[in-house]
């Protein structure tokens, strides 16, 4: 099982994963005759406290995304009080110098990111898929997939 293993960052457990359209959406445009916007590379951190992955609004502008439905979310931020965020249907690739895993379609909701040095959540949602070890007393993580 490819895997990595990293250094916990003073911000957390920080990846760079490729987000792109989703397949429907590559299929579409090509289907149509249009290009295919090039996927991403953003910062994303893992995040075992959130349910949903999600992305910073930047990302589906830069990618031509409208959203394909609104989620309600709570969030510590939000003091409790439910909040309504657009969600995209994009494409992700947690990648490995050996193998790489793409998820062809993941809805992620939107949230205001930048501020935090991130553009992106990998939330549960997407852990499902993986093996996460977090040695807090080490400093490092390891993800496998």
């Amino acid at each position: 099982m490819p895997h990595l293993a990293l250094q916990v960052a003073p911000g957390g457990p920080l990846i760079d994963v490729l987000i792109g359209v989703s397949k429907a959406r590559q299929l579409a445009l090509t289907q149509a005759g249009q290009s295919v916007p090039s996927s991403l590379q953003v910062r994303a951190l893992i995040d075992t406290g959130a349910s949903c992955s999600c992305i910073d609004p930047s990302i589906p502008k830069a990618l031509g995304l409208a959203p394909t439905g609104i989620v309600t979310m709570l969030t510590p931020s939000t003091g409790g009080q439910p909040h309504t965020a657009n969600q995209y249907d994009v494409s992700l690739v947690l990648r490995h110098p050996n193998l790489s895993l793409t998820l062809w379609t993941v809805a992620m909701a939107e949230s205001q990111l930048l501020m935090q040095g991130i553009q992106a959540l990998i939330g549960r949602d997407v852990l499902t898929n993986c093996l996460l070890v977090y040695d807090g007393q080490v400093g490092s993580f390891t993800l496998a997939f």
